[in-house]
């Protein structure tokens, strides 16, 4: 057996947010999924191994106060979200899965940072993995200008 990959604490930096912007990190480490995935004509027809991490940020989880899994990330079920993905998806490059992955963390669990690494273990023979990792943030909604109600202090009488 191989060696396994890097632990995700010893090998990505992890983001260093302001002091305003502190996060609790939910990770799941070292996934291993069957999936089709590749351009090469051997990769098109036969599942191989993916080995996926995800490193999901939000802020401050309410977790450590409530002690209630409501309150985070449910790596369980974002695991199980990402076993079904690895078996549904229809994409042909790893950036492109590691984006729905990302959306997945960000948009169906609430992460408001995501890291994603994905990696095809051995698909050289002279090299552990091959991959792609990529970092998302969840952009805040745009401000939406103040209320104005159009004809306030026109009603006669009216003192606004």
């Amino acid at each position: 057996m191989s060696p396994p990959l890097a632990t995700a604490a010893a090998a990505w930096p992890l983001p260093r947010p302001a002091a305003e912007d502190a996060l609790d990190l939910v990770f799941i480490e070292g996934l291993v999924v069957d999936t089709v995935i590749g351009i090469d004509p051997n990769e098109l027809h036969l599942p191989q191994p993916l080995a996926i991490d995800v490193c999901a940020g939000v802020p401050r989880a309410r977790a450590c106060a409530t002690d209630r899994i409501g309150d985070t990330i449910d790596y369980g079920a974002m695991r199980a979200r990402i076993v079904r993905l690895a078996a549904e998806h229809r994409v042909q490059l790893l950036e492109a899965l590691a984006e729905q992955v990302a959306h997945i963390a960000l948009f169906d669990f609430g992460a408001h940072w995501v890291r994603v690494r994905i990696a095809k273990p051995h698909k050289f023979a002279d090299t552990a993995a091959v991959g792609v990792m990529i970092e998302r943030r969840r952009e805040a909604p745009p401000e939406r200008p103040p209320l104005t109600l159009i004809g306030a202090g026109l009603v006669p009488g009216s003192r606004a």
